[in-house]
């Protein structure tokens, strides 16, 4: 049976929802993400609107070059709730369309229209309602790729940025990948570039041509699934729900840290904001990581897996910086450390076998300042343990 999968890519997501909130920010080159601090700042971008793109800056890029590159934009840390409430207008949607829906970010997913069309028109005029939609209600664009596979949809989506809407028809498909750098395929990092581009391979359509078993020769299982991609098969379906795998804060310092007593304390508030996002989403974790980020940029990670679910900061904090204590640095100062957990479930356990289990008083501590910031927000209390001469700071992926 024939498909049709669209696939919904908001443009500039939270650059936009920033620049829709500020009107002053409008037209004029954004960045969310870390502190620039001047140039001398250690986080990342996580969006750029399209005016900063101009000038080179993008996701992930150290916000320090971003700063060198467009010293004159706005820098913003970014409203993470907001963009999530907004992510759920669009979501609401979508839902509208088809029940066959995989969000596989905050501001993309795909939507299988097969049993849509009868009941809303084309896929077209069906791409064009949702656009129009979120445009009317939520006051933001979107981008939107249509074809017989995901692998085709997600390309399209990204060709005629912003506010786009490209359609891969059935038959098209090798055609449509024919011209396009193999930058685009899944999977092709700058490493795997680089091997095919060496091999005189520059275009999805030369990859293609070559025999499958060539290409599995040069890059072994690897090498079949490219080359399926590259011919523009994909048969893998839109999953309705996927259970979220991981959840985790980490913090970058301003500058790399040798103080165990405040890399401790970082771990602590780490393991705080991390329960609180559990218990706030209704999930318990059994692994417990701990990502350490060494002064030469080296990364390391340590985990321990419970025999039941845990949500609580103290289980959380006690691992990490037992964890931490046996970890050896080799006289290295640290520059990020994180808090993670996986494993995540809604079924909740009532024992814990590795760890010890919170104490009734310390939840109802916890149940209390839960319940405070909800009500009053994250800055209207904090623990004793917090507070200290010595800044921490929190951020993204460095």
């Amino acid at each position: 049976m024939n498909r049709t999968i669209l696939h919904l890519d908001m443009d500039a997501f939270f650059a936009a929802v920033e620049q829709r909130d500020h009107p002053e920010y409008r037209g004029k080159p954004l960045v969310v993400g870390a502190d620039p601090k001047g140039g001398r700042g250690r986080g990342v971008v996580a969006t750029a609107s399209y005016e900063a793109r101009k000038y080179g800056i993008h996701s992930a890029l150290p916000i320090s070059k971003a700063y060198r590159l467009c010293p004159h934009a706005i820098y913003v840390r970014g409203s993470y709730q907001r963009y999530g409430e907004v992510s759920q207008q669009v979501m609401a949607i979508l839902q509208e369309f088809t029940p066959i829906i995989e969000k596989i970010s905050i501001d993309e997913a795909f939507l299988d229209l097969t049993g849509s069309l009868k009941l809303f028109g084309s896929a077209v005029e069906i791409a064009q309602k949702i656009k129009n939609r979120i445009r009317s209600e939520v006051q933001l664009t979107a981008s939107v790729g249509i074809a017989p596979n995901k692998f085709l949809a997600k390309i399209a989506s990204d060709l005629q940025k912003p506010d786009g809407l490209v359609v891969v028809k059935e038959g098209e498909e090798k055609s449509f990948l024919e011209p396009l750098p193999i930058s685009k395929l899944w999977g092709v990092g700058e490493k795997t570039e680089a091997v095919l581009k060496g091999r005189g391979l520059s275009t999805i359509g030369q990859i293609a041509q070559l025999p499958e078993s060539e290409l599995g020769s040069r890059l072994g299982k690897w090498g079949h699934a490219l080359w399926l991609l590259a011919n523009g098969i994909d048969d893998r379906a839109v999953v309705t729900w996927s259970p979220q795998k991981s959840i985790s804060q980490e913090i970058t310092f301003d500058e790399d840290v040798d103080d165990p007593e405040v890399m401790e304390r970082t771990l602590f508030k780490l393991a705080d904001e991390l329960a609180r996002m559990m218990r706030k989403s209704e999930l318990k974790g059994r692994t417990i990581t701990l990502k350490i980020r060494l002064e030469d940029f080296s990364t390391f990670s340590r985990s321990r897996t419970s025999s039941d679910f845990i949500d609580s900061t103290e289980v959380i904090k006690a691992v990490a910086i037992e964890m931490f204590r046996d970890f050896d640095r080799k006289g290295l100062r640290v520059r990020l450390l994180g808090v993670g957990l996986s494993q995540l479930s809604s079924v909740y356990g009532e024992q814990l076998g590795l760890f010890a289990q919170e104490k009734p008083i310390n939840q109802k501590l916890t149940n209390l300042l839960d319940s405070l910031k909800e009500k009053y927000g994250d800055d209207a209390i904090t623990r004793a343990s917090f507070l200290s001469a010595t800044p921490i700071r929190s951020s993204g992926k460095d």
